[in-house]
C-alpha cells in the first residue's frame, strides 16, 4: 500500500486497522510461552478503551436523540461482551463497526468512480486564442465567444463548437458510447471530452461553470448529501429490525439461561447491512446515469419513478424537436413571397421567439440577402416591430389580428394545422406564415412500448398550443388524452389533479413547465434549453432523445431491486444467523464473523450498478 494512499485514511479506517492488529496480537500471545499469555489480554483492552468507548458515545447520542437503529443492538452487545469478559467478541464488534462505515466509504468511493475520474482529467486552465497569440487562463476566465485551443489528447474545458481543425474526440465518459467521434468545423464540443492527435480551434458557447461537465460534477457533490426515502426507509427498518432482534435475544437467555447465547444473537445482529448497501446502490446509480448523460439531482427520483403510473408529456422539445420549419405562406394580393421573406427575417435577427430561426433560415436557405432594420420593438402579446426600408413590418399572431385590427380579420386565410406568424406591412395584411414542428422519430415506440414493458396504464399530452396542433401530434403519436392551449398555471393545476389521482410522471423543456415539473411525482427536463442547475426538475436529460428516459426508467427499477435484494437478503442472512446462534452453533466470536461476511455480500450486490457498462433500454 502506497503513502498516498494512507494518508486518504478516516478514523474509521485507521480504528479498523489498529483493531485488526489487536486481534492479531492477542491470538500470538495466547499461543506464546506462559510468560507471554498473562499479557494476552493487553491488546484487547487497549482497543476496547480506545476505540470502543468513541463509538459507545456515539451511539449513546444517536440513541438520546431517540435514533433506534442497529448500532442500538451495537452498543448493548458490546458492553455486554465486555461484561462477560468476551474481549475477543468485544474486539470484533468495534472491527465490525469500524469496518462497516469504512467499508461504505469504500463503496461511495467506488461508486462515484466515474465521477472522480472525469474530476482529474479536467484540465486547470484553458488556452485562449486571441490574434496570432495565445495565453494560458483560468477556466473561470473563459468567456462565451471565446476561441480556445485545445491541444492533442486534452480535454476540452467548456461546451463550444469546433471553428478550426479536425480530429476526434473521446466522449465516453460523457455519453457513454465506446468509440470516437469525428469533429469537423460546426461540430459540438462537449466539455471534458478529450481530444485526439490533432490540435481543434473551438468557439465556447458557454460558461465552465454552465458546462455540461461542471453539471454532471455539481451532481456529485449535492447527491451525496442528499437522503432520498429509500435510504429514510432503510432506517425505519432498521428502527423495527433492532427490538425484534433484542426480543429474541432476550428470550434465548429466558429459555436456555446462557447469557452468552444472548450476546451471540446480538452480535449476529448488529450491524444491519441494509443502513449500508441501499446509500451505495443509490451514489452507484447516480454515477452511471451522470455517464449516460441523465443528471440526477434529487435521488428520490429514483425510487419514487418505478411506481409512477400516469405520463404527462408536454409537447414542443419533448415530442417534438423544438425545431420549428418554415413549411409555406398564404400571400395576399400584391405581395410576393420572397418580397415577404426578406423584410420579416431581416427583423426576425433581433428577436428571440421560437419562430426567428426557423425565418431566419428559410431566408439563407434561397440566398435573400436581408437589409438593415430600424425601430425594432418587441412588446409582449403585439408581436415584432420595426422597419425595413422606410416600409413599417409588423410580425404578430391570429388573436392580436382579432383584438386590434378587427378590419383585417376577413382578409385572414382558414386556420391551418401547424404554427402561424401573420405579417402585416404598413399595416395591411401581407401574408400568414405557417410553420411544422418535426414530431420525434422515437416517440411513438417509446408511448407504445410505456404499458407493456413499464407499468404506465395513462399517457396524457399537455401543451400550451392550439387544439387542432395539439390533435395533430397525439394521433401521429397515439396518444388519446390531451390538452391544449394551457397556460403555466393551468398545466400546474392539471399535474397537480392528476399527482392526486396517481403517482405521475411529468415530462418539459423546464422552462414554461417549471411549475408543472415541480407538482410532479417525478418531474423529468429536458436539458437543451435551460440552466441544469435549476430546481425545477428532479432529473435532467442532457441528451435530447426518449431514449434516456427509457434508460432512467429501467435503472430506477434496477436500483430498487437491487436494493431490496441487499436489504432483505441480508436480514434474512442475519436471522438464520441470529437461529443458530441461539442454539448454541455459532460462538460470539463466530457470529461476528459471519455478520461481516453478511455485510459485505450486501455491499457487493449494491455495487453491481457500478460493474455495468451500459443502462438497459428498450429502444
Amino acid at each position: 500500500m502506497n503513502l498516498s494512499r494512507l494518508k486518504n485514511f478516516g478514523t474509521y479506517e485507521w480504528l479498523a486497522i489498529v483493531t485488526c492488529v489487536a486481534i492479531a496480537l492477542h491470538l500470538l500471545l495466547s499461543h506464546s510461552p506462559e510468560p507471554f499469555l498473562w499479557y494476552a489480554d493487553y491488546p484487547l483492552w487497549l482497543t476496547i478503551l480506545v476505540g470502543g468507548m468513541p463509538l459507545l458515545f456515539g451511539i449513546l447520542r444517536k440513541l438520546w436523540k431517540r435514533d433506534f437503529g442497529a448500532d442500538f443492538l451495537a452498543a448493548i452487545a458490546l458492553v455486554t461482551a465486555v461484561v462477560l469478559e468476551e474481549y475477543l467478541a468485544a474486539s470484533l464488534i468495534i472491527l465490525m463497526l469500524s469496518g462497516g462505515q469504512a467499508l461504505e466509504v469504500y463503496a461511495m468511493r467506488k461508486a462515484s468512480s466515474v465521477l472522480a475520474a472525469l474530476s482529474e482529467r479536467m484540465p486547470a486552465i484553458a488556452h485562449r486564442k486571441k490574434g496570432d497569440a495565445v495565453e494560458e487562463i483560468a477556466l473561470s476566465d473563459v468567456k462565451v465567444g471565446d476561441l480556445i485551443m485545445v491541444y492533442p489528447h486534452e480535454a476540452s474545458p467548456v461546451d463550444g463548437v469546433v471553428v478550426e481543425g479536425h480530429s476526434t474526440m473521446d466522449e465516453s465518459y460523457l455519453t457513454g458510447e465506446p468509440y470516437k467521434i469525428s469533429k469537423a468545423p460546426g461540430a459540438s464540443v462537449l466539455s471534458g471530452a478529450v481530444n485526439g492527435d490533432t490540435m481543434l480551434v473551438i468557439a465556447a458557447e458557454k460558461l465552465a461553470a454552465d458546462s455540461r461537465y461542471a453539471a454532471i460534477m455539481k451532481v456529485m457533490q449535492d447527491a451525496e448529501q442528499k437522503r432520498p426515502k429509500l435510504r429514510r426507509l432503510a432506517d425505519q427498518i432498521g428502527s423495527v429490525f433492532a427490538p425484534l432482534a433484542l426480543a429474541f435475544a432476550g428470550v434465548t437467555w429466558i429459555i436456555t439461561g446462557d447469557e452468552v447465547r444472548f450476546l451471540s444473537v446480538l452480535v449476529v445482529a448488529t450491524p444491519c447491512p441494509l443502513l449500508i448497501a441501499i446509500p451505495v446502490a443509490i451514489i452507484s446509480a447516480i454515477s452511471i446515469a451522470a455517464r449516460h448523460g441523465i443528471i440526477i439531482k434529487d435521488p428520490s427520483v429514483l425510487e419514487r419513478l418505478p411506481t409512477c403510473t400516469t405520463a404527462i408529456f408536454d409537447k414542443t422539445g419533448t415530442l417534438t424537436y423544438g425545431q420549428p420549419e418554415y413549411t409555406q405562406m398564404h400571400l395576399a394580393t400584391g405581395f410576393t413571397e420572397e418580397e415577404v421573406l426578406k423584410a420579416v427575417a431581416s427583423l426576425e435577427r433581433y428577436s428571440k421567439h421560437p419562430l426567428a430561426g426557423a425565418i431566419v433560415k428559410a431566408a439563407e436557405k434561397r440566398q435573400l440577402t436581408l437589409p438593415p432594420v430600424e425601430q425594432v420593438s418587441e412588446r409582449p402579446g403585439e408581436g415584432l416591430h420595426g422597419r425595413v426600408q422606410g416600409r413599417k413590418i409588423h410580425v404578430t399572431h391570429r388573436k392580436y389580428i382579432q383584438r386590434k385590427a378587427e378590419h383585417l380579420v376577413k382578409e385572414l386565410p382558414p386556420v391551418a394545422a401547424g404554427l402561424e406568424c401573420i405579417v402585416l406591412i404598413d399595416d395591411a395584411f401581407a401574408a400568414s406564415m405557417q410553420f411544422r414542428d418535426k414530431p420525434r422519430e422515437d416517440g411513438k415506440p417509446f408511448i407504445k412500448h410505456l404499458s407493456p414493458a413499464h407499468q404506465f396504464d395513462r399517457v396524457i399530452l399537455l401543451s400550451g398550443d392550439r387544439a387542432n396542433e395539439v390533435e395533430y401530434l397525439a394521433k401521429i403519436m397515439g396518444i388519446k388524452e390531451t390538452y391544449s392551449a394551457q397556460s403555466p398555471e393551468q398545466k400546474l393545476e392539471i399535474v397537480r389533479g392528476e399527482s392526486a389521482k396517481a403517482p405521475t410522471l411529468f415530462m418539459g423543456d423546464g422552462i414554461n413547465d417549471a411549475p408543472a415539473l415541480t407538482a410532479a411525482t417525478v418531474g423529468l427536463a429536458f436539458g437543451q434549453n435551460h440552466a441544469v442547475t435549476g430546481e425545477s426538475a428532479g432529473a435532467v436529460i442532457m441528451d435530447n432523445t426518449l431514449e434516456k428516459v427509457d434508460e432512467l426508467i429501467h435503472l430506477s427499477s434496477s436500483l430498487r431491486n437491487i436494493a431490496l435484494q441487499s436489504a432483505v437478503g441480508g436480514m434474512v442472512l442475519s436471522f438464520i444467523g441470529m437461529g443458530l446462534a441461539a442454539t448454541g452453533y455459532l460462538s460470539p466470536v463466530v457470529g461476528a464473523l459471519a455478520q461481516e461476511a453478511i455485510d459485505m455480500i450486501a455491499i457487493l450486490n449494491a455495487l453491481r450498478l457500478t460493474w455495468q457498462a451500459r443502462i438497459d433500454t428498450d429502444m
